[in-house]
């Protein structure tokens, strides 16, 4: 009897080369790992540049690094030298398929490799479309999003914390090349995709409507600190000093609000007197700052654990603005099956974060990321065919670690 393939791998056999750093292509080379893909990440001899990147352990351990490379395996090679650059050539040839940021590399360009593979999927991540560089924050800062993001009454731009273009530039690299794996099966042909940082951010702006906003109706969008563009949501802060985010999308939401509050009247007695309709969604957004102003009164009087009961007996979306210390004891860690046990060499034990798709009800575990070479040697002989002897002479040339 046949043995029925695991639904939670379902990449399996298929191989990837990574040659990267940073976010966007580590993230999407883990990706395709927790999908069961076999990642292969090459490193140069010593580590990439983000090998030691912070936070850090006490002893000088990347915790970033461990992050988003768990599942892979790790080939440490001279990529400066032709012996090396040969190496890393041929196991891109027998995976099939190459993911890579480090632009500009004639060595490992899809034109050079292509005679070696025919049908290579070659997917590689840029700065710019132009072939200028670019990372997520310099990226953003030409976008717009800084100029949008903050208080009100701010006049410099503000960055976000999450790198949230190289977030989605790793995803549509995981993207690639599935959608070119089941081309290369369906067709024998392989694919050159390129993936520009830049035109992540532009397309998401677009998507979202903030380009669009300023072409057909002249004007761009303003700051407006914690609301809710175009909806009713604010921030609240307690008796005690605990603050929450609530947001109210729909008419119940709006309803809930008003009746949690005991400002049901005073919210009509408002809108006759602006000539406004708090039914529809756009008058509860032109007129928050009001609306703010008589909801303040309730959250101002309770207590956080008092505001948390009311809030939850309602259709109204919430949330208690928590660290990120707060979050990592928090049941929707402890207690979230997405998160397991991890004992990572160098880093320590902890509940490390799988693939955040449940298939068929399971989420993929995480699975510890390797050391720095750890599996140079098996690597060069299992899909090379070199000899213990030829791994050793590579080793003591240092072409190798």
């Amino acid at each position: 009897m046949t043995d029925r393939p695991d639904p939670t791998r379902p990449l399996a056999g298929v191989r990837i080369i990574e040659i990267s750093s940073f976010v966007a292509v580590p993230l999407g080379g883990m990706t395709l790992a927790q999908l069961g893909a076999e990642v292969t990440r090459v490193d140069p001899v010593g580590g990439a540049a983000d090998y030691h990147r912070w936070p850090l352990t006490d002893d000088g351990t990347s915790i970033y690094w461990a992050g988003l490379n768990k599942g892979k395996q790790s080939v440490a090679v001279d990529v400066r030298s032709q012996q090396g650059q040969d190496l890393i050539q041929r196991l891109i040839a027998d995976a099939g398929v190459l993911i890579t940021n480090v632009a500009g590399r004639q060595w490992h360009s899809h034109e050079t490799l292509e005679r070696l593979r025919p049908d290579l999927i070659h997917v590689e991540v840029s700065g710019r479309a132009d072939g200028g560089t670019g990372v997520d924050y310099t990226v953003n800062a030409g976008i717009g999003f800084p100029m949008v993001t903050g208080p009100t009454a701010l006049a410099t731009p503000v960055n976000h914390v999450l790198p949230a273009w190289d977030v989605a530039c790793g995803l549509y690299t995981a993207l690639a090349v599935v959608t070119a794996v089941r081309h290369r099966d369906a067709t024998g042909s392989g694919q050159r995709v390129s993936i520009p940082l830049e035109n992540v951010a532009l397309a998401t702006a677009g998507n979202l409507g903030f380009l669009t906003e300023v072409m057909v109706n002249g004007a761009s969008r303003s700051r407006i600190g914690n609301s809710i563009y175009g909806q009713y949501g604010q921030h609240f802060t307690s008796s005690d000093g605990e603050s929450f985010m609530v947001v109210a999308l729909t008419g119940r939401h709006f309803r809930d609000l008003t009746e949690l509050t005991g400002t049901t009247k005073a919210v009509a007695a408002l809108g006759v007197a602006l000539g406004a309709d708090f039914t529809d969604e756009g008058d509860r957004y032109r007129y928050r700052d009001a609306l703010t102003g008589l909801f303040t009164v309730w959250f101002t009087a309770h207590g956080a654990a008092q505001v948390s009961e009311a809030l939850s007996s309602t259709s109204i979306l919430w949330e208690r603005y928590r660290t990120f210390a707060d979050v990592v004891t928090d049941a929707k860690v402890t207690d979230n099956p997405l998160f397991t046990s991890l004992d990572q060499p160098r880093v320590g034990t902890h509940l490390a974060p799988g693939l955040p798709v449940a298939i068929d009800g399971t989420y993929p575990a995480a699975v510890p990321a390797p050391e720095l070479g750890d599996h140079t040697a098996a690597v060069l002989r299992d899909r090379l065919g070199l000899s213990d002897d030829d791994v050793r002479a590579l080793t003591d040339a240092g072409t190798v670690a």
